[in-house]
């Protein structure tokens, strides 16, 4: 934590939020849920990475126990137009990712898919064993329309609730349980030829995902505004150049503690500086003639446009 007061104010950044909205008929579309929630729909078949929705304040995470607010989440489905998914998968098992997941699963009749940790929720949760997947890292899955791939990655640093987690995790229960267990990058695939990576959190694994060509990068920028250039720089490399991407849509830069019916926000600079994410950020996507976004929340949207 810093001691930098205030937040970053988003109105200053409002040209960046310019990606298409979707038309109808256009294929795939992607919906901004607030953190690294996104639901990927082509109008038949839907993915929805997290599905975090519950989001509880901080007092309650930092003090109490948590659990999904079971209210809350139906109302954000039913607000997404959400009532079947093929799948639910968490790009890593903290609390702001995963507290809802296996709920959402069970649901909208989803698997939920992740690795060992994200099944643990899902056990704790009570979801049914043949509802959950346990990825194989680097082996394509496909869910209907979809194809999704799970390259190994790493939470940004610091990561306050580091290892795996070993056995169910029956909600309510502190915050420390959600630990991070698998990272991933999600290479996403459409059958009709459009593709995405999905990078929840603002850590990589050098070359990993080198020969992995995507159209779009989701980018998850959660704590990359107190990390050093260099860091910047490189987690640039190793996903946007690694993969190709000539659209950067960015995620995880608001504050998880406030609801989704009100206006999102950013993170205070007491944990985050978003000004200065995108000051690094433009300027290599000005370099390498890559478009930055910022997406809108509840709109469908094209990227792919």
């Amino acid at each position: 934590m810093r001691l930098k007061l205030g937040r970053p104010d988003l109105a200053s950044h409002a040209d960046l939020f310019d990606v298409p909205a979707h038309s109808p008929g256009g294929g795939p579309s992607v919906t901004f849920l607030g953190v690294s929630t996104l639901l990927l729909d082509d109008g038949d078949s839907a993915l929805l990475t997290d599905g975090f929705f519950s989001r509880p304040g901080m007092a309650r995470v930092l003090l109490g126990r948590i659990a999904p607010d079971r209210a809350r989440v139906d109302d954000c489905l039913a607000r997404a137009g959400i009532s079947r998914l093929e799948a639910v998968l968490p790009v890593h098992s903290h609390y702001d990712h995963a507290l809802d997941s296996a709920y959402v699963a069970e649901r909208t009749g989803a698997l939920l898919v992740g690795g060992a940790s994200t099944a643990n929720l899902g056990r704790g949760h009570g979801l049914h064993e043949e509802r959950i997947r346990i990825a194989t890292p680097g082996e394509p899955i496909g869910l209907g329309a979809w194809s999704v791939t799970l390259v190994a990655s790493t939470h940004c640093p610091p990561d306050r609730y580091p290892g795996v987690i070993e056995e169910p995790v029956t909600p309510p229960a502190k915050v420390r349980r959600w630990r991070c267990g698998e990272a991933w990058s999600m290479l996403v695939r459409h059958q009709g030829g459009r593709s995405a990576l999905v990078q929840g959190s603002a850590g990589f694994v050098a070359g990993a995902l080198d020969g992995t060509p995507c159209d779009v990068a989701y980018l998850g920028v959660g704590q990359l505004g107190v990390q050093p250039d260099s860091y910047l720089h490189d987690y640039w490399q190793h996903t946007v150049r690694a993969v190709g991407a000539r659209r950067v849509v960015l995620t995880h830069w608001d504050d998880f503690f406030a609801p989704l019916d009100r206006p999102l926000r950013a993170l205070p600079y007491a944990g985050d500086d978003l000004d200065r994410t995108l000051a690094v950020l433009l300027a290599l996507a000005r370099a390498d003639d890559v478009t930055l976004s910022m997406p809108t929340v509840w709109r469908r949207e094209d990227p792919w446009a």
